[in-house]
């Protein structure tokens, strides 16, 4: 700062009340500020004052700049972020609105909700505001040393005034606005960083936004694709808190019985992955009669493939009740059934585009999921009889290859399943590890 070297080191008349050392000691502290800032007004008065000991009027002015830099980067940060976590009683537009409506305490306050500070700069601009209310606000107080106002100014340099300007905070009506656009960049890293930077309670309400318009009757197409793309890189992001809201959201949609709404909301749920996060009773609402009907329809490839489809991303969350039938749903479309055809050289016949999705359930199955395999395995009349010829076995020893190697088998399935494995005991398989089953 030219100015400071000036009026510390060469204007004798000002020195004369403060030794070399003092003056050498706010030199070296009162430069540690950001270029741009360096000819504030109120630094500038504190510079004047601090020569001849004029401690209380340095803290002072000195504080005003920090005040000041404190409420620039809100507002380059964003007022309505600020508005919303401070809530004041006037709602802050312009830069005289804090003075004439936000004290000190709540301006550090928020200025660290929103990112402006961070957690020590907030605790450590507490305690200069502190230091200023006692000493300027208080002339009756005790003389302030060189050191009080020097340790105020190396604060304030280190937490506030040397510190660039955050990133700013995008504004979401107007970030929705241009994401209803076809020239809304699909850009991963970009989008993703636009999210990080949210403060959670924007996240909160973004993540709100987008499932109220993803499901409304008013959206173009270009902004529900846009929502589309960045929908699951918001999801990542969020508190559990945030994803159990969007799920009770989908729960009244499902009881409110629009079904519409509720395809519209139940692919955005699809889109984030958030099924986990809605109620057991939604889900038994959705997927029950997607597994009756898949039940119902063996050897329909064309609806095997379509339906499995449907459940593939409900498949974790399958309520128990329903479990069982939905393995022998999923296995018997799985194993197929032999056959020939004039047509085709194939022998074995089975939906080609269920197929790889029924596999990737399979991956997914827990313990007691396991448990059901091996109980269908051994008492289901369909499944039994379409297992005695050789491509079914195969096709069911796939199933059963996925499971062992998930190495979470109980060990009576465990064993089940590796004799089920091995080619070698298939005989033995049929004649001693299979029950015999009554003819119906």
């Amino acid at each position: 700062m030219a100015t400071t070297g000036k009026l510390i080191t060469t204007d004798s008349s000002k020195l004369e009340l403060i030794s070399k050392e003092e003056a050498a000691l706010v030199s070296k502290e009162i430069i540690n500020v950001r270029e741009e800032i360096r000819d504030c007004p109120y630094l500038e008065e504190a510079l004047k004052v601090l020569p001849v000991k004029g401690y209380r009027s340095a803290i002072g002015s000195y504080w005003n700049a920090v005040v000041d830099d404190i409420r620039q980067k809100i507002m380059h940060r964003s007022l309505d972020l600020f508005n919303k976590e401070i809530n004041p009683k006037k709602k802050i537009e312009r830069y005289e609105d804090f003075q004439d409506y936000i004290i000190d305490n709540d301006l550090i306050d928020g200025a660290y909700k929103i990112g402006v500070l961070s957690w020590e700069g907030r605790k450590l601009m507490h305690q200069a505001r502190e230091t200023r209310n006692m000493f300027h606000g208080h002339p009756k107080s005790s003389d302030p040393g060189l050191l009080k106002v020097l340790n105020l100014i190396s604060d304030c340099n280190k937490y506030v005034l040397s510190q660039e300007y955050p990133p700013s905070i995008i504004d979401i009506s107007t970030y929705l606005a241009q994401m209803d656009s076809p020239d809304f960049s699909r850009n991963e890293i970009a989008v993703d960083q636009a999210f990080t930077d949210l403060p959670s309670v924007y996240k909160t309400e973004l993540s709100n936004r987008f499932y109220t318009t993803y499901i409304s009757d008013s959206i173009s197409s270009d902004l529900r694709g846009n929502i589309e793309f960045c929908a699951p890189i918001l999801w990542s992001s969020l508190t559990k808190d945030d994803k159990k809201q969007i799920g009770k959201r989908f729960d009244k949609e499902v009881v409110n019985g629009d079904q519409k709404k509720i395809d519209k909301a139940f692919k955005f749920i699809k889109l984030v992955k958030g099924m986990m996060y809605v109620n057991s009773a939604t889900r038994k609402v959705i997927v029950e009669p997607l597994i009756n009907e898949l039940y119902d329809s063996l050897d329909d490839w064309d609806k095997e493939s379509n339906l499995v489809k449907k459940i593939l991303p409900l498949s974790r969350f399958i309520p128990d009740d329903l479990m069982q039938k939905f393995v022998i749903a999923i296995t018997r479309t799985y194993v197929g059934y032999k056959g020939s055809s004039y047509q085709w050289s194939r022998k074995d016949f089975y939906s080609n585009g269920a197929a790889p999705r029924i596999k990737k359930m399979f991956q997914s199955f827990d313990s007691i999921g396991i448990d059901l395999f091996v109980n269908v395995v051994k008492t289901d009349l369909i499944l039994r009889r379409r297992i005695k010829e050789e491509g079914q076995l195969d096709r069911l020893r796939i199933l059963g290859n996925i499971l062992f190697e998930n190495e979470i088998a109980s060990p009576e399935s465990e064993r089940f399943l590796e004799e089920l494995c091995d080619e070698e005991k298939t005989e033995e398989f049929f004649t001693k590890t299979l029950p015999k089953l009554k003819k119906s």
